[in-house]
């Protein structure tokens, strides 16, 4: 028994290795085989011999085939690339993959997919040496990493990565969207795309802002279709701040969609050809009301309606709000102790305490249709806002269904916005990316089938709404060496979610909605024989993030102020501000900074006080000027009311450096200084008026933030009476 074990295990894992080795040799051989036409090209443009590197030839390909119910697609990359000075050796100098990966489209093979990479370094001499990558790889942290040995200024390192994704799959489904630029980061003298499908695979491309069109190329084959986009002499384009990539510069976009038979095509979530060998370009405002003819109100209303049952609303609007905040409840926050104690390794299957009423949204449709629904019900009618995100272009070049975003709207006075929720997720909030983007309007006109549909413009939050406030109490400590600080933050508007992820655990909030909603917690679900012992190890989960929770804040006000050392560091939540998006998350923090920020003159001190209002953007030379249009998230706005107990016997001198006024159209930064006794009082207010400026405006918006930061700078001498 264990001889045949054994020769069944010897025959298994030679079969693996055969098979890597056959793809591995199908790798080397599709990339620098006989048929590669670079593999002599050595020398770069006159015109780029200054750059830190040349793409000699970049080339990427998807290949999609079926093989009965087995789908094999395979995607790859290869670039050649000539190192021009140090900073590009070192960046190529070691590479990064996971050799092996979970497949997750349609049904798994039993194996995984497998990443082939590989690399040659060639000399200028000519002489060429592949890596072996088997042998020089390393795992590290579930990463496979690879050292390019003895890379020098004036090599050219040459390099693929292959990627085979074996699956079944009989039912219909999307490969993930590519959406890219032709330019990077070095420039590229030739670039090659290159697909290869055939039946049932859906193709959706286009080409953007100047990018070449994709061609097909013929085939001997009926059923099988090759296209490719070349493109030569590609600047680069270096990072900017505040750029969408895809709005301005030369890219392209592409989904392939599987779907076996027609009764599949019509159930696809996609925007599909009327045939496989058409390749859509454009969508209709007819398709996207199309895609919409699901969105049917369902679900079970009964929790809803014992909500509702004996409760007055001044309106309709504040019914839908308060369903809103309910639900989220309901079906999310109530269930995330549950989560904790799965994760933590408490109890395997906590979900079980619930019973029956253990009802979670398993997706955004899902939770449209259930608030439609609990709408229908109340009769408030609603119409669905769809639009796509700015960094994605605009509503005309619409392609990818994966891209639509969509909201529900009420019509009532005023009407009420809503999204998926998430545990701090608003009425009213759009994402920050939407704001200001054209969308479509679905209305309801027979009914409560989504039959008419127009454009319109997703409204715009305002600076004064996202805004961020910090009012700091300063003093100096006994031995005049540092300071203690204390500090009453409060975020509104788009500025608070993040904040609310880092600054929340989930008993800040969770408790919160208990309470609101007379809900019992997971601990009081349980027998009473076992609260005690679960509710301990809960809290000493609660008590383990606090800890950390804390090392991360400390770390934080470090980074913020400038600071080396912080001592006897307290926190505490005063309002979570997840009712409105207005409301704020204001928390308060305290510490003591010691060693940094004030210096001894004599027997006068140095502080530097512009550190407090943290640090600021710097503009560096080299990007004062700018050919691109800004694109910000959201229009916000930083007020800081700093305020410093002077110690008796010691004057301020300095003060004229702290009064600064710039106001212009995309922006401003003030601030004022006043002495009140021996309190000095500095306020400072830095403002984004808009998610948009014209690169024509950009040295306006220069201006107050070069202003802003020469702020940080500034000091004040505490000098003796």
């Amino acid at each position: 028994m264990k001889l045949r074990l054994s020769l069944l295990l010897t025959l298994f894992f030679s079969t693996i290795i055969i098979a890597q080795s056959k793809d591995e040799q199908e790798a080397r051989d599709f990339f620098w085989g006989e048929n590669d036409t670079y593999k002599t090209v050595v020398n770069v443009p006159e015109k780029w011999q200054n750059e830190s590197a040349v793409i000699i030839y970049k080339n990427e390909n998807y290949d999609f085939h079926k093989f009965g119910k087995k789908v094999n697609y395979k995607s790859s990359i290869r670039k050649r690339i000539k190192l021009l000075d140090k900073a590009a050796v070192e960046e190529f100098s070691e590479f990064s993959y996971q050799k092996r990966f979970r497949v997750s489209k349609g049904v798994s093979l039993g194996t995984r997919g497998n990443n082939i990479i590989g690399v040659k370094v060639i000399k200028p001499d000519g002489s060429e040496s592949i890596i072996d990558i088997n042998k020089e790889a390393v795992e590290v942290d579930g990463e496979t990493k690879v050292a390019i040995p003895n890379l020098e200024v004036g090599d050219i390192i040459d390099y693929y990565s292959y990627s085979i994704e074996p699956f079944k799959s009989t039912y219909a489904f999307g490969f993930n969207p590519v959406e890219r630029t032709l330019s990077e980061e070095y420039p590229i003298m030739d670039y090659k795309l290159f697909f290869e499908t055939e039946n049932d695979f859906f193709i959706n491309f286009k080409s953007f802002n100047g990018a070449p069109e994709l061609k097909k190329i013929e085939t001997d084959k009926k059923n099988l279709r090759r296209y490719e986009l070349t493109e030569s002499d590609i600047e680069k384009h270096k990072n900017e701040r505040w750029f969408f990539p895809l709005v301005e510069l030369p890219c392209y976009k592409f989904q392939v969609f599987f779907a076996r038979s027609g009764k599949f095509e019509k159930r696809a979530d996609a925007f599909l050809s009327d045939k496989e060998e058409i390749i859509k370009t454009s969508v209709s405002k007819e398709e996207v009301l199309n895609q919409y003819d699901d969105i049917y109100p369902y679900g079970d209303l009964k929790y809803e309606e014992r909500f509702l049952k004996n409760k007055e609303f001044a309106s309709d609007s504040e019914k839908a709000i308060a369903i809103y905040y309910f639900m989220r409840h309901h079906y999310l926050t109530r269930f995330i102790e549950a989560y904790i104690i799965k994760d933590a390794g408490i109890l395997d299957y906590p979900f079980g305490v619930y019973g029956n009423d253990a009802t979670m949204f398993n997706s955004d449709n899902t939770f449209l249709k259930h608030y439609i629904a609990i709408l229908k019900d109340n009769k408030i009618k609603c119409d669905l806002l769809v639009g796509k995100k700015r960094y994605d272009g605009s509503l005309d070049d619409l392609l990818i269904y994966k891209n639509l975003n969509t909201l529900i709207k009420t019509q009532t006075s005023p009407p009420v916005y809503v999204k998926p929720f998430g545990p701090h997720t608003t009425v009213n909030t759009f994402d920050p990316m939407l704001e200001g983007a054209e969308a479509y309007l679905l209305s309801p006109v027979k009914r409560w089938d989504y039959d008419q549909i127009e454009r319109t413009a997703v409204p715009v939050s305002n600076y004064q709404v996202n805004k961020t406030n910090k009012n700091i109490a300063i003093s100096l400590t006994d031995d005049f060496n540092g300071f203690s600080v204390k500090s009453v933050v409060s975020y509104t508007g788009h500025e608070k979610e993040d904040q609310q992820f880092d600054r929340l655990i989930f008993k800040d909030y969770v408790d919160e909605d208990y309470q609101k909603y007379e809900t019992e917690s997971f601990i009081e679900l349980l027998k009473k024989s076992k609260q005690e012992k679960y509710r301990n190890e809960l809290n000493a989960v609660i008590e383990k993030l606090r800890e950390k929770q804390k090392e991360t804040f400390v770390n934080s006000a470090k980074t913020e102020y400038n600071l080396t050392n912080i001592e006897d560091y307290t926190y505490s939540i005063n309002e979570t501000g997840r009712y409105t998006f207005e409301d704020p998350l204001s928390y308060t923090e305290a510490f003591i900074s010691t060693g940094d920020l004030i210096k001894k003159a004599g027997p006068n001190y140095i502080i530097e006080i512009g550190k407090f209002i943290g640090g600021q953007i710097d503009i560096l030379d080299e990007n004062k000027e700018r050919d691109e249009n800004i694109y910000m998230g959201y229009p916000r706005s930083y007020q800081y009311s700093i305020n410093l107990t002077v110690p008796e016997g010691y004057t301020i001198a300095g003060l004229d450096k702290l009064n600064k006024s710039i106001d212009n159209k995309t922006g401003s930064f003030v601030s004022s200084a006043s002495l009140d006794g021996n309190t000095l009082t500095i306020k400072t207010s830095k403002e984004y008026k808009h998610n948009y400026v014209s690169k024509s405006d950009w040295q306006l918006m220069i201006n107050f933030l070069d202003e802003a930061h020469q702020f940080t700078n500034e000091k004040i001498l505490l000098k003796k009476s």
